[in-house]
């Protein structure tokens, strides 16, 4: 089938009676050595593939070596076997952008890594990284959305299967989709957990089937790499690959600028982890340099940090403004000559060359605004959450005025 993209202003799938099961594949080692493993025996394994779909959604920031394992072993096996594959992606920030679907065939030729937008744009556009803290919302956005949609669409209500490649250690996954899954007419299932099959009993199986170690599956940018004893593994994998170091680099940097929280692993920064001095961690780090030759943006960056009624912490509000394009140490001296004639410290960073100037230093506490001009790579768009202003004149009415860049 030839790629296809649904908006709401479009009309949607037709519900499909041909299926009944649906198999989640992440590309990763995990569910990779389920769909191996059932595919030498469907119907002992309870499959009967001519009903049932095999499900991938692309997030867009996929290790190379990831697709070209998913390429060259996992994609001819569905093909020989006539496993119908549908690969989906987001077309935009919102739900009602709609989604695309990139392939629906039971003759795949390759695993698509990205579709019309991705979690890297979602992010970059907006000048943010994924948060550690909370529900993993960037993988429900990504993943979880889009295999919903889809499955809302072609099943409408009617009793499926679908089956989640949660290993035997992720006995806390399962119990979280048990509770948290709303869909009609669904029942997740679980058969790593169920044959005990730990990461590295899905790892051994695949090593022996196909003579190679399958790699753990994560966005470039995930900020769960450098969790659970991760990292050292995380970096290697980012030394192996200096210019995706460099591309991550320039993200979490272009966030800190707006945001010196938004550092990619909570409280370490990616940028911290590399020493000049290693070679290898030096190329990453030449890689970063020369993402960051290219077009800076000044930005105008305003927050709110406000109580709900009933005194909980509300989600952060947040207004991003460009000020200015230029190259980044015109734009910090633009900074710093107007602060001076204000009385405002700007802080510069001689490395890298951010410049920041704080109107209103984040305080401790809510409710509380925060405002800063910061220089940043121009990709970040203007950006204000609803109602706004509305809540910033509210909250600031009558403190200092902002520093006015004329």
């Amino acid at each position: 089938m030839s790629r296809t993209t649904y908006t709401p202003s479009l009309p949607g799938l037709t519900a499909d009676d041909s299926l009944d099961t649906v198999i989640n594949w992440g590309a990763g080692a995990d569910s990779t050595a389920y769909i191996t493993k059932m595919l030498t025996a469907p119907e002992a394994h309870g499959i009967n593939l001519d009903r049932t779909a095999v499900l991938y959604m692309a997030t867009g920031s996929e290790w190379p070596e990831t697709q070209l394992l998913a390429d060259e072993f996992m994609i001819p096996l569905l093909r020989e076997n006539g496993v119908r594959f549908v690969q989906l992606a987001r077309n935009g920030h919102l739900q009602s952008d709609g989604f695309t679907i990139l392939d629906d065939s039971r003759h795949p030729e390759q695993l698509f890594a990205r579709g019309p937008w991705t979690l890297w744009d979602d992010q970059e556009s907006v000048g943010t990284v994924p948060q550690v803290a909370g529900t993993r919302k960037c993988s429900l956005w990504a993943k979880g959305d889009v295999g919903d949609w889809w499955l809302k669409q072609v099943f409408a209500g009617r009793p499926f299967r679908q089956i989640m490649g949660f290993n035997a250690d992720e006995e806390g996954r399962r119990f979280s989709d048990q509770i948290t899954s709303k869909m009609p007419g669904r029942t997740g299932e679980f058969p790593l957990i169920d044959w005990g099959w730990h990461r590295q009993q899905c790892e051994a199986y695949l090593l022996e089937r196909f003579g190679v170690l399958w790699p753990k599956s994560y966005c470039t940018f995930c900020c769960f790499s450098a969790s659970m004893g991760a990292l050292p593994a995380h970096m290697e994998r980012m030394r192996s690959h200096p210019d995706i170091a460099g591309k991550v680099l320039r993200l979490e940097y272009t966030a800190m600028s707006l945001n010196p929280n938004a550092k990619l692993y909570g409280r370490k920064s990616l940028l911290e982890l590399f020493d000049p001095a290693q070679p290898r961690d030096r190329a990453c780090l030449e890689a970063f340099e020369r993402e960051l030759d290219m077009p800076w943006a000044l930005y105008h960056v305003r927050s709110l940090f406000l109580l709900s009624e009933d005194g909980r912490n509300r989600p952060v509000k947040r207004s991003t403004e460009r000020v200015d394009l230029g190259r980044p140490h015109q734009l910090a001296q633009r900074l710093a000559s107007i602060s001076e004639r204000h009385g405002v410290d700007v802080e510069h960073d001689p490395v890298y060359g951010r410049a920041r100037a704080w109107i209103r230093p984040r305080a401790k506490g809510r409710p509380m605004a925060e405002e800063l001009f910061a220089t940043a790579p121009a990709r970040v768009i203007n950006k204000q959450d609803k109602n706004f202003e509305q809540h910033w004149d509210a909250l600031v009415s009558g403190s200092a005025a902002q520093l006015p860049l004329v």
